[in-house]
């Protein structure tokens, strides 16, 4: 076994908007930008170098400032700038870098969580001073866990604070690797006992039923207020309707392994940049937030001690799990393989290659030939995910 650090960030509403803090904002938004400017003139991404030539200048322009509110801008600072040239050499940046959010950024030396009082303290231009939050049900699982950086936000909501929180976890050693292959509308398990399960997520049409929402939107009203706050409301009941497929889709899978104690799950942080399809299509898949659901899968796994991977995605879904040969369509997301007749689901496929290298980064030695499937004609068996009952197999 051996201990993983897990990171969690919560929300903190305010309850009322503390007397100057739109000082303090206003202060860290020059601060920031000051210091982008000079980066990006000198071209500094280190934030040492940064923090060291600005420092003292800072300090003078700012005296009743706590000083590590200069410490968290140089760190904001120099993100933001290597953002920035990464997104120029992309040719997806246009003038010089800007902040114009408001955002703060604060180390533990600027505020103080008291969960057990309900009240945070906040250094600000007036010393250290107490807020009351509002308390929400699923603050309570953080009581044990470490307080790390946070973020102070202002919106038209209200104030904000995202606090990061920390914990070590035990991670045991996997028995075996359960294969998951991420889909637009489905997720499909390769289990080691040579079952397949699919779970049937709806996503794609959820996604596309809000996108084609919110066109009509802009489509029917001028830029305004009131497209504004009917963009906004729809957005967020899509996210929230997500959210919450997302962690009954991941509860399922996480309950599903925990006898195994792996997980093995496509290393997709490049998908976007290999994109080529149409424009509606490369419209879906952008908007596919696979990698939200993935670290979704990755901290709940992790809170039950079981193991997560990721493999090279390359050819999961068009090499012979059986022998290696090549894959044909042999109809609707249905493969054939041209060396040995070996016939599935493109699904089915991909997840079982997935879980065999996992098996192989693992150090463990596959066989020529996997063991066969037990559901007949490689067909999973079916879930949806509103209700998690069979509906075939």
């Amino acid at each position: 076994m051996h201990s993983e650090t897990i990171k969690l960030t919560a929300k903190f509403k305010l309850k009322e908007i503390p007397e100057g803090l739109d000082d303090l904002f206003s202060a860290y938004r020059e601060i920031v930008n000051f210091l982008i400017t000079y980066a990006y003139k000198s071209n500094i991404t280190s934030f040492k170098r940064l923090k060291k030539e600005t420092y003292k200048e800072l300090r003078e322009k700012y005296p009743q400032l706590p000083s590590h509110y200069i410490y968290t801008a140089c760190q904001m600072a120099t993100s933001i700038y290597k953002s920035y040239r990464k997104r120029k050499r992309k040719e997806k940046a246009n003038g010089e870098p800007v902040f114009k959010k408001e955002v703060i950024m604060l180390d533990d030396h600027l505020f103080k969580l008291d969960l057990e009082k309900v009240i945070i303290k906040l250094s600000t231009l007036k010393g250290r001073t107490s807020f009351e939050f509002y308390p929400a049900k699923y603050h309570e699982k953080f009581r044990d866990w470490k307080v790390g950086q946070a973020w102070l936000i202002k919106t038209p909501k209200g104030v904000f604070i995202n606090v990061v929180f920390s914990k070590e976890v035990e991670i045991g050693e996997p028995f075996a690797f359960i294969g998951v292959d991420l889909n637009e509308n489905n997720v499909t398990l390769a289990l080691p006992n040579g079952e397949f399960v699919q779970i049937i997520t709806h996503e794609r049409e959820i996604r596309t039923g809000y996108f084609v929402k919110r066109k009509k939107i802009q489509k029917k009203l001028k830029a305004g207020k009131r497209r504004r706050e009917l963009l906004e409301k729809y957005g967020r009941r899509e996210r929230n309707r997500l959210n919450d497929l997302y962690h009954k889709l991941t509860n399922k899978i996480v309950e599903l392994a925990e006898k195994y104690g792996g997980i093995a799950l496509e290393d997709l942080s490049e998908i976007r940049d290999s994109i080529r399809y149409s424009a509606e299509m490369n419209g879906r898949l952008h908007r596919w937030s696979f990698r939200k659901l993935q670290s979704i899968i990755e901290y709940k796994a992790k809170l039950k001690g079981v193991r997560v991977v990721f493999v090279n995605p390359a050819h999961t879904s068009s090499l012979c799990p059986m022998c290696g040969g090549k894959l044909s369509s042999n109809g609707h997301r249905a493969l054939k393989c041209e060396n040995c007749g070996f016939e599935a689901g493109r699904d089915v496929i991909g997840s079982w290659n997935i879980r065999l290298r996992a098996l192989k980064m693992w150090g463990v030695t596959v066989p020529p030939k996997s063991p066969p499937m037990k559901t007949g004609g490689g067909k999973p068996t079916r879930y949806e995910i509103n209700t998690l009952h069979t509906i075939n197999g």
